[in-house]
């Protein structure tokens, strides 16, 4: 099953500070909800991911690395992939992040294309897109606090 998923959100904190901690892969991956970054370099890391779909959860093992990243124009993209345990199918994401200033921070674009397959397949749109803006809420509030502790 793949579905493209798309999010926006804001920050309070300018495109260059913004784009420093998102294209900061070990922060990053620290906010994501439930995930474990075991190693990571300025190109690519590893590491897990606990996500609950419906009544199962599912814990991916996975890597991902970026595809695209243009420092100048705030554009990236970065391609995960995870290999669910237990025999729970794999999941391929593909986020392209594209960020420009808003007001007094910087709005972020986020387009996923999500490909998931096995069990957790069967949920279908509505329960990922659900999951996935449950996911994001988390995350921005993280990196929103990341953004607030660092000196300004």
């Amino acid at each position: 099953m793949g579905m493209e998923l798309v999010h926006s959100f804001t920050v309070s904190a300018d495109p260059p500070r913004t784009w420093a901690l998102l294209t900061d892969l070990e922060q990053v991956g620290g906010c994501f909800p439930g995930a474990t970054v075991t190693s990571a370099d300025e190109e690519k890391f590893e590491g897990e991911v606990k996500v609950k779909l419906g009544p199962i959860a599912v814990t991916y093992q996975g890597k991902g690395r970026f595809l695209e990243r243009d420092d100048g124009s705030h554009h990236a993209k970065i391609e995960g992939l995870g290999r669910g345990l237990r025999g729970l199918g794999n999941a391929t994401a593909l986020a392209t992040i594209d960020l420009a200033p808003h007001e007094s921070g910087t709005k972020v674009d986020v387009v996923t294309d999500l490909s998931i397959t096995g069990k957790p397949a069967q949920f279908g749109r509505g329960v990922m897109q659900s999951v996935s803006d449950k996911l994001l809420g988390q995350f921005v509030a993280c990196l929103e606090s990341r953004l607030a502790e660092e000196p300004g």
